[in-house]
């Protein structure tokens, strides 16, 4: 069942057909940047109210810990996953820079995990969702939503086609971004065999789409008060 984002995937569809075409890269980024307001938070975004807005503005701080169900993560995992993932990718595969995360980042959290957070247990990830300073993630996630946006009004249309760099993948392991665990050492290979515009259809958009989608049924079974699993 869909939850959230009507019409995101007809759109990505439409922006996977032509993200390639040299001729279109305007309107390639366009129709990028267009989704890309959908996932964050309009104040990042300088947009109207949309449906992240109407997912975060009223969860309370304990509803950012609550795992639903058994095979369920947390509202705040996922925030910090999608903003982590898409902070890597872009940052440091799309436009071959230093990712936004840092030791300062790290302590305004208030977390000790750099990396995505796959592997984290259940256990962990309660852990983590209870010590992590809500107002600072999100914080954190609008400026990875600006760089974000500021990595494609330069991208080029040469640069769609370009392949990510083994030694951007290093860094990135060598940053922490990602750990030597088979649960997320798997995410360079899967990066590694994309080009700027295979990244550019999956961690900032298809993948915050999916995570968003289940937040909102999170959040409607949370307020149903229905059995939770933890929190």
């Amino acid at each position: 069942m869909k939850y959230f984002g009507e019409g995101l995937s007809e759109k990505h569809k439409e922006l996977s057909k032509i993200i390639r075409n040299k001729d279109k890269i305007s309107q390639a980024k366009l129709l990028f940047l267009d989704i890309h307001a959908n996932l964050h938070l309009s104040e990042t975004e300088g947009t109207i109210q949309n449906e992240v807005d109407n997912l975060i503005r009223d969860l309370k701080e304990n509803e950012y810990a609550i795992m639903p169900k058994t095979k369920d993560e947390t509202i705040a995992w996922v925030i910090w996953h999608i903003a982590r993932i898409e902070d890597l990718t872009m940052n440091m595969l799309v436009a071959e820079k230093n990712q936004l995360f840092n030791e300062e980042w790290k302590s305004r959290m208030n977390i000790s995990i750099t990396d995505t957070g796959n592997t984290l247990t259940d256990d962990e990830i309660m852990y983590f969702s209870h010590s992590i300073n809500i107002k600072e993630m999100l914080c954190y996630w609008n400026a990875v939503g600006e760089s974000t946006k500021e990595i494609i009004n330069n991208l080029q249309a040469e640069d769609m086609k370009r392949k990510v760099l083994t030694i951007d993948l290093e860094r990135i392991l060598d940053s922490g971004g990602v750990t030597k665990q088979k649960d997320s050492i798997w995410l360079l290979d899967f990066w590694g065999k994309k080009d700027v515009a295979g990244i550019l259809l999956m961690p900032p958009t298809r993948h915050v789409i999916m995570h968003l989608n289940d937040c909102c049924k999170w959040k409607e079974h949370i307020r149903a008060d229905k059995k939770i699993y933890r929190c």
